[in-house]
């Protein structure tokens, strides 16, 4: 029997390391190395509604249509995210609330956003217009990746800009989706 606890304890402890490693790597708040979040950044600028125009594909947007973001910061210093769209498979609208926070200076557009409990995963804006008309945001590595606008649409040329800019951060943009807005959401 004496024998049994220490392969059970080192079993254990492999176990235990790799829950850890597997919650980690899922809820990395680093952007991507070479990636240098914006900065001077101002969050009251940014809050509002920003229609994302195109993204990388994942299975919790797929089928997605007609998909915004809206930012308002909290008393307590958080900001609030309300994500919604069109799923075009359920006929339906469908809508996820979850938090953001600062990973360090607020001046600095390097967040961490929640929508389960406990877990974060890296929310950074690459490149962000002067006038706060469009923004890059990368996840924790480069296959989390959104082109979002306050407009639901982009005019070609900038369109063209904002692929140049994304292939320059190491985006696969032959991959993107490019988002359809067609459908008035019946929440402001």
């Amino acid at each position: 029997m004496s024998q049994f606890f220490p392969w059970a304890r080192r079993t254990m402890l492999l176990f235990t390391a790799a829950i850890v490693l597997a919650i980690s790597g899922c809820s990395s708040t680093s952007p991507p190395p070479g990636i240098a979040p914006v900065t001077p950044f101002d969050l009251a600028r940014y809050e509002g509604r920003w229609y994302e125009v195109a993204r990388l594909d994942h299975s919790f947007e797929r089928g997605m249509t007609d998909v915004s973001a809206t930012y308002q910061r909290q008393s307590d210093g958080t900001v609030q995210v309300l994500n919604r769209g069109f799923d075009t498979g359920k006929n339906d609208w469908r809508q996820a609330e979850g938090k953001a926070k600062f990973t360090g200076d607020k001046n600095t557009a390097s967040l961490k956003v929640s929508f389960f409990g406990p877990f974060y995963g890296g929310y950074h804006v690459a490149a962000l217009d002067a006038d706060y008309q469009w923004a890059l945001v990368v996840g924790p590595d480069r296959s989390y990746f959104w082109i979002l606008s306050r407009t639901r649409q982009l005019p070609p040329a900038l369109r063209g800009q904002l692929i140049a800019r994304a292939e320059a951060l190491g985006i696969d943009t032959r991959a993107l989706i490019w988002v359809t807005h067609h459908r008035t959401d019946p929440q402001p």
